[in-house]
C-alpha cells in the first residue's frame, strides 16, 4: 500500500503488536531463582568443607610452660589442674589456669614479678568477680618476655590452695 498500512489497516512494523516476549520474561523470572539456588549451593559447600582454622582465631591448647614464658615467667612448682591456651591473629593472647599451694604462689610471685603490687595496695586493680587478688603488669621491658602485658587473677580455693588465672598478651 502507498500509505504504509497493510490491508487490514495495521501499520507494518518490526513485529506484530501485543505479542509477549516470553524469552525476556523467562530470563527475568529465572534470575531470582538462580540467585537463591546459588546461595543454597554456597551454604552446602560451606557446611560440608573442612572446619580446620587457617586464621588462628580459635583457642589452641599449648604447654603451660610456653604460656607463662610468653609473659616472662616460669611454671611454678606444685601446679595442679593446669590448662593453657593460645589465641593468635593480629594479637597474641596466652592464658593459663591452674591451682597451686598458697605459700608457693607468694614465693613464685616474688621471684617472677617482684615489682607486682601487693594485694589492695597501689597499682592493684579492681578484681573480676570472685578474685581475691589481681594485677596487670607491663612486661615490655622485661628480658625474655614477648608479651606487652600480663594479667594475674588469684582466687583462694581454701586455706592451702589458690587458683591462678594468668594471661599474657600483646594488645
Amino acid at each position: 500500500m502507498a500509505n504504509g498500512r497493510s490491508e487490514t489497516g495495521v501499520s507494518a512494523g518490526p513485529g506484530p503488536r501485543g505479542r509477549t516476549r516470553w524469552g525476556l520474561v523467562a530470563a527475568i523470572l529465572a534470575l531470582p531463582a538462580l540467585l537463591v539456588g546459588g546461595l543454597l549451593v554456597l551454604i552446602a559447600v560451606w557446611l560440608l568443607t573442612d572446619d580446620e582454622e587457617v586464621d588462628g582465631t580459635r583457642l589452641e591448647k599449648v604447654p603451660c610452660a610456653e604460656a607463662l614464658a610468653f609473659g616472662g615467667a616460669e611454671l611454678p612448682t606444685g601446679v595442679e589442674d593446669a590448662e593453657c591456651t593460645v589465641q593468635s591473629w593480629l594479637d597474641t593472647n596466652y592464658q593459663a589456669d591452674f591451682r597451686m599451694p598458697r605459700a608457693g604462689f607468694d614465693a613464685w610471685l616474688a621471684d617472677t614479678y617482684p615489682e607486682a603490687p601487693s594485694a589492695g595496695g597501689p597499682g592493684a586493680q579492681a578484681c573480676v568477680q570472685g578474685a581475691d587478688y589481681c594485677f596487670q603488669f607491663d612486661v615490655t621491658e622485661r628480658p625474655g618476655a614477648e608479651a606487652y602485658y600480663v594479667d594475674v587473677n588469684v582466687t583462694n580455693v581454701n586455706a592451702e590452695t589458690v587458683r591462678v588465672r594468668y594471661s599474657a598478651f600483646t594488645t
